[in-house]
């Protein structure tokens, strides 16, 4: 049974709405503005963070790497990291990955920094927080869910608040998908992300993984042993809503991707 921590120093232990709803609605005016996603989560997530590292460290190897305390997003960001993966393995789709998209493995970790004091502070809830966070490309790898668009990054929205819990994870799935509703005038989105949020219940705890060693495993053996399963409510309504609605073009975007300039996407 996982541990009792105190909370997080300097917390009120309270919710801001307030701000929740205003990240929000600028969210989904601009499905490029990840910055938003950060501010929702510093809002919503209040206790996610100490409920998630009591759990951690009652895994096998979560001790060990407590007390390592690596950062992942400055390994990942090593020149050459990326390089040394064997075809089939995560790490080689990892390395497919930045390339298709264009991301760096430090790009989220700069995004998450903006208008955060705490980000980088020295505390293990917050070391705990940053791998949360720079685990985010892995799942999408491990899931199947593209990257560089909406219906991608609800799905995995809605995936990780079933493995991470946290109301943020859950307010950005929920009004991505009720958006979804009017702006593709079908379900299709919505199921997608409902089937995100199942797989997410189902599969095994994923931020227990040591991921420097997951990335070395061959990528489809990872998924059997994690119980990852196939998205198939995901690839219809990809398949069917075509790239478009599928990513809610939004205006910044289109001129983005008209400069050939990489994107990160929320939902």
């Amino acid at each position: 049974m996982a541990a009792t921590l105190p909370p997080f120093p300097g917390t009120t232990g309270r919710r801001d709405w307030r701000t929740a709803f205003e990240a929000i609605r600028k969210l989904l005016a601009n499905g490029d503005d990840t910055v938003q996603v950060f501010r929702i989560m510093r809002a919503l997530n209040v206790g996610s963070t100490e409920r998630g590292y009591a759990r951690f460290l009652a895994t096998p190897e979560g001790g060990r790497m407590a007390y390592e305390r690596v950062e992942l997003a400055t390994i990942f960001a090593q020149p050459g990291f990326a390089d040394q993966f064997a075809p089939g393995t995560v790490g080689a789709a990892y390395r497919d990955f930045l390339v298709s998209t264009g991301y760096s493995a430090d790009g989220l970790a700069a995004v998450s920094r903006e208008g955060s004091e705490i980000e980088d502070i020295v505390h293990p809830y917050a070391w705990f927080g940053r791998r949360v966070r720079d685990t985010h490309d892995i799942w999408h790898i491990m899931t199947g869910y593209k990257a560089d668009e909406s219906l991608g990054e609800a799905a995995l929205v809605a995936f990780s608040y079933a493995q991470v819990g946290g109301l943020g994870w859950a307010f950005i799935g929920a009004a991505a998908a009720l958006k979804s509703l009017r702006v593709t005038k079908s379900t299709l989105f919505a199921k997608a992300v409902w089937e995100g949020y199942r797989h997410g219940r189902k599969a095994q705890w994923l931020q227990g993984e040591d991921y420097l060693k997951l990335m070395h495993e061959p990528l489809d053996a990872a998924r059997a042993r994690l119980g990852i399963r196939q998205p198939v409510a995901y690839l219809k309504a990809q398949r069917e809503l075509g790239p478009e609605l599928a990513s809610y073009l939004s205006e910044r975007r289109q001129a983005t991707a008209e400069a050939g300039e990489p994107q990160r996407l929320a939902a």
